[in-house]
């Protein structure tokens, strides 16, 4: 499955997305679910991995190389990286349920799933 993520800078996961299959791309599903639109109608800055190069001004995405980058890039890369450590941290608490890696059923079935995580993780971090 597919589940886009909106987290805060701190880590605390605001939304999740539906699921979707899993072989939709990361990209493709932000766009369905009109992240990209809206980010870039806001002016929001997000930091995003490489599956999201392409989607816009407003998404910032590490340098790609396969050996010889230059110093500047590299030092991005390693302040992109360290920025969105807290997003990642919330990416692992989610699928640290046993309940989303073993999942076998429907994408509907597992978007509710999800939902009630999202609520278990909010009560979490609000208590």
């Amino acid at each position: 499955m597919n589940v886009q993520v909106i987290v805060r800078p701190d880590g605390t996961p605001l939304w999740f997305s539906r699921a979707t299959p899993g072989r939709t791309h990361d990209l493709t599903a932000a766009r369905a679910h009109g992240i990209v639109r809206a980010c870039l109608t806001r002016q929001i800055l997000v930091l995003a991995d490489r599956a999201y190069q392409g989607a816009g001004a407003t998404v910032r995405t590490p340098y790609y190389g396969h050996r010889d980058l230059p110093e500047h890039y590299q030092r991005y890369n390693r302040d992109h990286a360290r920025l969105r450590a807290p997003g990642e941290r919330a990416f692992a608490r989610l699928k640290s349920w046993r309940l989303l890696r073993r999942a076998r059923c429907s994408t509907s079935r597992i978007g509710r799933t999800v939902a009630a995580v999202h609520t278990l993780l909010t009560c979490q971090y609000t208590g």
